[in-house]
């Protein structure tokens, strides 16, 4: 049971990850259906002792396993198109962020508040506290409001890094010289942590990401202490 659990999507935090968990199970369920579909076929076609000698051809057989694979194609492509649109599309965000990938470490800077910027490293196994994730936790989080549309604009100083935070639905390059962006909005208060997908060296798994989510009074008091 716990190895089915790991091969799941981590619960939903923002809008965006919950239709990607949509999507990802109407493609299971089209896939689980298309399968089974072809394996009853072969079994049909192993255990039939029927043949025609003068069978040539059969122009409606042909059309329909050409019409139906096209419909289903079209039933994949309309959301998965939706779904891409969704993820780029980026509207009067509330908060910008920039970060910035380095081996190893991250740095943030909240452009709304000049005087708010900060690196964030792994904590040693010496420094975590009990309940603490190792490899995971980091000595200064990314705190975010929940309920706000978060523009995060993404680089990297030396080489190519991914900033990815799966239970967020994102995941984009940071790349020398290059500037991308993506926006989400965090649904619930919490913990979430990421790590850089891109090997991007010999310490590649010590480059972690952790966002604390809180309401926005909390928010506001911590930018408060930071000046």
């Amino acid at each position: 049971m716990r190895s089915w659990i790991q091969l799941s999507l981590q619960d939903s935090l923002s809008p965006i990850i919950t239709i990607i968990s949509s999507f990802h199970d109407l493609i299971m369920i089209t896939i689980t259906l298309v399968l089974t579909t072809i394996r009853y076929i072969i079994i049909f076609l192993i255990i039939n002792n029927y043949t025609n000698r003068n069978l040539k051809d059969a122009h409606k057989i042909e059309l329909i396993w050409t019409i139906i694979p096209t419909l289903i194609l079209l039933r994949l492509a309309t959301p998965s198109l939706q779904l891409l649109y969704l993820i780029d599309e980026s509207i009067q965000p509330n908060l910008t962020i920039k970060v910035v990938g380095h081996q190893w470490y991250w740095r943030y800077e909240y452009r709304d508040f000049p005087n708010i910027s900060y690196d964030s490293y792994i904590l040693p196994r010496t420094l975590l506290n009990t309940g603490d994730f190792r490899l995971l936790e980091v000595d200064n989080r990314i705190i975010a409001p929940i309920n706000t549309e978060i523009r995060l604009l993404v680089t990297a100083s030396d080489v190519i890094h991914s900033w990815t935070v799966p239970a967020l639905g994102v995941k984009i390059d940071a790349i020398p010289g290059r500037l991308n962006q993506l926006t989400f909005t965090i649904k619930r208060a919490g913990v979430f942590y990421g790590q850089c997908s891109e090997i991007c060296g010999a310490n590649h798994s010590f480059i972690p990401i952790a966002i604390e989510s809180v309401n926005i009074d909390s928010f506001i008091k911590w930018t408060k202490s930071k000046f």
